[in-house]
């Protein structure tokens, strides 16, 4: 892009300083582009700290006095400079001479496209001209009610989730595309999540130490073909997520970390400058340019490469000024908010809204922050969703504790519904609850191995069940029985033992019957989509409750916590009606023990304040779904089992088919008068 003019200059630069650029990318960074006749670059970079500012790359042998930039007539703090004869892929970096007179080698915070680790340069990348075939998708995004749609998303992490037959050689973008898309849409996703993208040097940080903010990856390709992969996506009906990251970044000597020789993107204060345990700078979200590369970030995903949603990392960490920190300073009000990163995220929603009203922004905020999903112009943070830490830590507890001693917490399986709809929610099995010694969610279950097959598809049945949108981490689905490791792939050969094939089969089938029914999404977020029958049953470990839809069609769903079989449970129902066991864990084909109930009618008999209740049998740890059909009232079935026993009558007796005519009864005649006078004598 060349901007040549004074009034382009000056409303780029006025934006940008004021902290509400959007499109800081469209100025900032290098450009193909032509001037006065020549093809070539132009450079522009935010150095307000810097001495002198140089590019320097391959193409002047590295050599920092041949191209030194200026400091633009329109503001001191920004440097350019336009390079003719360079092309796509020429890699370059700024060489910036600190104030004390040292000179880094960065690469552009702005840059397209970056070298592949271990080198850290930035490339000249024309981003322009992909054709996109995903209009039908877009269009149908923006006409869609996310609140009331199904969300069940598949957490990916690229390098990991399949190796070639070389285990050190990875996928690129379009060979990942079409093994992963296909995948995911048979098993049942709307969308996949993948952990970050955006260019990172170092493997074991998964991406969540980056130095390229606006280059994603390169080690499966060039932008364009991360384009392709999202397209993919689009035209197969996947919706896709980025995991991005606003609250630190690295101490990479080429990535932003003191960029200028000064404290330019993160805090000059030492009390917020450093997160101790990542490790990291923390971003100085204050500084309105700062803001401006940020906010512009975020829309460059959503402009630029289409995607559907960020789910924005660690935001717990920006909001409190003594977060993993030993010494802190209180603010200016005496709380630990951090003000700025209120400001900053709410911000950062209004602005990206403002654009893309159907994006899915998503916090992962691990506390008990209120308003975080609630609009920022009514004092909340201004996302439409959030992970529900505090469902997953106690499920997950709950689920790894010896069965006897649940009934002491049955606490921990149902104080999450209380707070349901507080927010917006997405329930999250994530990388990192399958990591670091945590163990994979098989291995998490209670029991003998044997068993907790069973735990863990009554886990994910309740998952599915219980209000808000859904996240799993990839390798759940098949079971995997080590832990996750990013610098493997999946373990796929459990597939070959019928325990895991079946549980496969199981994950398939249970997001079928999630898109399936409406009862299970389509309300979601708020009260009017649920409903408690049983909630006390601590001493069994047995939960049921009811699920609706917009229009008050309704699933019944049972789960038991014990591996204890109840050949006899009843619990109370709102119609007289037969119920149909419409899902269970318990099917053979998924591994289960064949436990089935036939449809089961209910009887007049109150129970858990319901007029009607129905007797079922429920397996040792299994989960269940039941519809009730035929719905009528008892008096309906007594006119129906009177009108059955009077033609059951009529069928064993044929003569009683067609009753006797009777004889008609003789008139009497009027008597005559002779008659009359015989009489009186």
């Amino acid at each position: 892009m060349s901007i040549q003019n004074t009034h382009d200059y000056d409303v780029a630069l006025h934006f940008f300083h004021e902290g509400s650029a959007t499109e800081a990318y469209e100025f900032f960074g290098s450009h193909l582009c032509e001037q006065n006749g020549k093809k070539g670059a132009i450079f522009r970079v935010w150095a307000p700290h810097a001495a002198s500012v140089s590019v320097v790359g391959d193409f002047n042998h590295w050599d920092r006095y041949q191209h030194r930039m200026k400091r633009t007539e329109h503001d001191g703090s920004v440097w350019e400079l336009f390079i003719p004869d360079l092309k796509q892929y020429d890699i370059y970096k700024y060489s910036i001479e600190s104030s004390m007179g040292q000179i880094n080698l960065k690469a552009d915070p702005y840059g397209y496209h970056m070298e592949t680790r271990p080198n850290t340069a930035t490339k000249l990348y024309d981003i322009g001209g992909f054709k996109w075939g995903d209009k039908k998708w877009m269009d149908d995004r923006a006409k869609k009610n996310i609140y009331d749609s199904p969300i069940n998303i598949y957490e990916v992490h690229l390098n990991s989730w399949r190796h070639k037959h070389n285990e050190d050689e990875l996928f690129n973008y379009m060979e990942l595309a079409k093994e992963l898309i296909p995948y995911v849409k048979k098993m049942g996703y709307t969308h996949i999540e993948i952990m970050p993208i955006a260019e990172f040097p170092f493997d074991g940080s998964w991406g969540y130490q980056q130095i390229g903010y606006y280059a994603p990856t390169s080690r499966f390709g060039p932008p364009h073909d991360f384009m392709q992969f999202v397209d993919y996506c689009h035209q197969n009906g996947v919706g896709l997520i980025l995991d991005w990251v606003p609250a630190h970044f690295p101490k990479d000597a080429a990535g932003l970390y003191e960029f200028d020789g000064g404290y330019c993107y993160e805090y000059a204060e030492p009390l917020k400058r450093e997160h101790l345990s990542w490790g990291t700078r923390v971003f100085d979200w204050g500084k309105p340019e700062v803001q401006s590369f940020l906010i512009s970030n975020a829309n460059y995903w959503f402009d630029k490469y289409h995607v559907d949603g960020l789910r924005v990392d660690a935001v717990a960490s920006m909001l409190y000024l003594d977060y993993d920190r030993r010494e802190w300073q209180r603010n200016i009000n005496g709380g630990n908010e951090n003000l700025e990163a209120i400001a900053f995220l709410q911000k950062l929603n209004t602005a990206l809204f403002g654009i893309h009203p159907n994006i899915l922004m998503i916090a992962e905020e691990s506390t008990a922050w209120p308003m975080v999903t609630k609009p920022a112009d009514i004092g909340g943070l201004g996302f439409n969703f959030k992970w529900n830490m505090g469902w997953m830590n106690d499920m997950i507890s709950y689920m790894s504790m010896n069965p006897e001693y649940r009934p002491y917490h049955h606490n921990n399986l149902t104080f999450s519904f209380y707070y349901a709809f507080s927010e917006n929610f997405i329930l999250p099995i994530s990388h990192d609850e399958v990591v670091y010694g945590k163990c994979s969610m098989l291995d998490k279950m209670s029991g003998p191995r044997d068993k907790r097959f069973a735990s863990l598809r009554t886990f994910l049945t309740y998952m599915t069940a219980h209000p808000g949108k859904k996240l799993m981490f990839m390798g759940q689905e098949i079971a995997q029985f080590k832990e996750w490791n990013y610098k493997t792939g999946l373990d796929w050969d459990v597939l070959e033992f019928d325990e895991h094939k079946k549980h496969q089969h199981f994950v398939e089938a249970l997001n079928a019957f999630y898109i399936k029914n409406k009862e299970l999404w389509e309300a979601d977020s708020d009260w009017s989509g649920f409903k408690w029958i049983v909630s006390d049953d601590n001493a069994n470990s047995v939960i049921a409750f009811r699920r609706f839809d917009r229009e008050g069609n309704e699933l019944v769903v049972v789960c038991n916590f014990q591996p204890i079989m109840h050949e006899q449970y009843s619990f109370g129902v709102p119609f007289y009606a037969d119920y149909e066991e419409v899902f269970t864990t318990e099917s053979p084909e998924f591994g289960g023990t064949g436990v089935f109930n036939k449809t089961v009618k209910s009887v007049e008999e109150h129970m858990h304040g319901e007029l009607y209740s129905i007797t079922v049998k429920i397996a040792p740890m299994s989960a269940m779904f039941f519809k009730a059909k035929n719905i009528r009232t008892p008096e309906d079935d007594v006119r129906k089992a009177l009108a059955k026993r009077a033609k059951e009558q009529i069928t064993a007796n044929p003569a009683a088919k067609k009753p006797t005519t009777a004889k008609k009864p003789t008139t009497a005649k009027k008597p005559t008068a002779a008659k009359k006078t015989a009489d009186k004598k």
